[in-house]
This record gives C-alpha cells, sequence and structure tokens, in this order.
C-alpha cells in the first residue's frame, strides 16, 4: 500500500457502512479520499474525524449525472485528479419485481449500475490525461454471481449486480492498454444499516453470522496492495457455513413478511 500513499481517491457512498470503512481504512494507510455522498450533515462527520486535510466530503446525487461529472471536475481541479475509484455505494429493495413500480427498478439500476458507468467514464478521463497507475475497484456482491443464493426479495439487486459484474470485465477489455486496473469485490451479507433495515427485525439481525464492513474494506486493502502486473479479478466473500447458518433466520424473516403480507 506504500505506493499509495499521497494518492487521490473517490469512495461512493462513503458515508455509512462499507463505504465508511473503506474511507477510513485508506486514510490510515496516507490516502486522500474524496467521498461523494448525499448527505452533507454525514460526510462532515467524517471530515470531523478523520480531518479535513485528509477527507474531503463532496456533497453528490449518484442519480445525476450532472452531479457526478460535477463531482470529478471539483476532484480534478482541486486535487489534481482521482487515482483510485471505489464504487462502493448501493441500493437494494425488498419488494417481488412483480409488486414494484418502473421507478423501483430505475433507482436500484440508476445506482448500482448507471452511476458506477459515469464514475469509471469520468475517472478513466482523468487518469488517462495523468496517465497513471490506476485502479477501480466496484464493491458488487455473491448474487451477482449466483443469485439462487438470496431466497427474500431484493427486487433488481440481483440483476444490477449481475450487470456490475458484466461493467468490470468490459471495463477490464477497454483499460487493458492502460495501466489501470478493475476489481470486484462481492461479499455475502454485511452488516450494515441497509441490511438492518432490510432485515426490519433487531433481534434477528443482531445474531446473523454475516460479515462486517471491516472484512470488505480489508479485501479492497488487499486489492489495492498487489503488486502493479498482478490483478485481482473478483474477491467472493462470506462467513464460513453461510447456507446452514442463516436458514433459520431467513426462514423466520420469509414468514415474517408472509404474515404482514396477509394482514
Amino acid at each position: 500500500m506504500d505506493r499509495w500513499a499521497g494518492k487521490v481517491a473517490v469512495v461512493t457512498g462513503a458515508s455509512v457502512g462499507i463505504g465508511s470503512a473503506i474511507t477510513k481504512a485508506l486514510v490510515k494507510k496516507s490516502v486522500i479520499v474524496v467521498g461523494l455522498a448525499r448527505r452533507k450533515e454525514k460526510l462532515q462527520e467524517i471530515t470531523n474525524q478523520l480531518g479535513k486535510d485528509k477527507f474531503f466530503g463532496v456533497v453528490c446525487d449518484l442519480r445525476s449525472e450532472a452531479d457526478i461529472v460535477k463531482a470529478f471536475d471539483w476532484v480534478q481541479e482541486n486535487l489534481g485528479g482521482a487515482d483510485i475509484l471505489i464504487n462502493n455505494a448501493g441500493v437494494t429493495g425488498d419488494s417481488p419485481i412483480i409488486d414494484s413500480t418502473v421507478e423501483d427498478f430505475r433507482k436500484i439500476l440508476d445506482i448500482n449500475v448507471i452511476a458506477p458507468a459515469i464514475c469509471a467514464r469520468e475517472y478513466v478521463k482523468s487518469a488517462k490525461k495523468q496517465n497513471i497507475a490506476g485502479h477501480i475497484i466496484n464493491i458488487s456482491s455473491l448474487a451477482g454471481h449466483n443469485a439462487d443464493i438470496v431466497i427474500v426479495p431484493i427486487n433488481m439487486y440481483g440483476a444490477s449486480k449481475y450487470a456490475l459484474t458484466a461493467l468490470a470485465v468490459e471495463l477490464r477489455h477497454e483499460l487493458s492498454d492502460t495501466n489501470i486496473k478493475v476489481t470486484n469485490i462481492s461479499p455475502a451479507e454485511v452488516r450494515t444499516d441497509m441490511m438492518k433495515n432490510f432485515y426490519n427485525d433487531s433481534a434477528i439481525y443482531e445474531t446473523l453470522p454475516i460479515l462486517n464492513d471491516s472484512d470488505v474494506s480489508d479485501a479492497v486493502m488487499y486489492a489495492l496492495a498487489t503488486p502493479p502486473d498482478v490483478e485481482v479479478i473478483d474477491i467472493l466473500l462470506a462467513t464460513r457455513g453461510r447456507s446452514h447458518a442463516l436458514q433459520g433466520p431467513v426462514t423466520q424473516i420469509m414468514q415474517k413478511k408472509r404474515n404482514e403480507q396477509k394482514e
């Protein structure tokens, strides 16, 4: 990681959960982080924790191309461009596709697929100008490799993560003549606010045998620390015995949702 000291990383969804964990891990390694998120107060909290010379919060709605372009222009003008891009921001849905609106579909696809593509485009424009050795890391999901492992409704989330897997492949092909690596990191369930809200049952959520956000940030650090001639394609993460351990809690959640629908 020493070669990244003093370099600049853009992290989307940096204000909470996995994004916050990645941000803090990068700063510990002397990487300057620009965090993109919608909530100014959350970004300010991280600035107060890490220091304004180490973390720069930029308010950005990832569903807005104009906001994303403006954010990367800010990075270019104020910090000379980004060396690392972490496409972390993501959303899920807990309603069945057959009961959802087109707007429900678009929100997930806009944030989980379109935003990473736009961010990659803007990042690469800058990186090519600087002729740097860079790295794009997408925080994907096991659901983007095997949708059968998720038996609760997640709407277009699984489809979006399959798309993110393919996006990384396409970017890797397009960037084969550059010094920019592309890595996907695909965890199973992670203990975050998004997951807590999804299960909507604190008693069950607290006992789930799932990953911590630090497990994902450790994987990011590993991918970044590889030698220049080594490219990590994808890292799949899960707790040991995941399927068996989750069977009981997931069954309880599904039964609860069915009972709520009946009411």
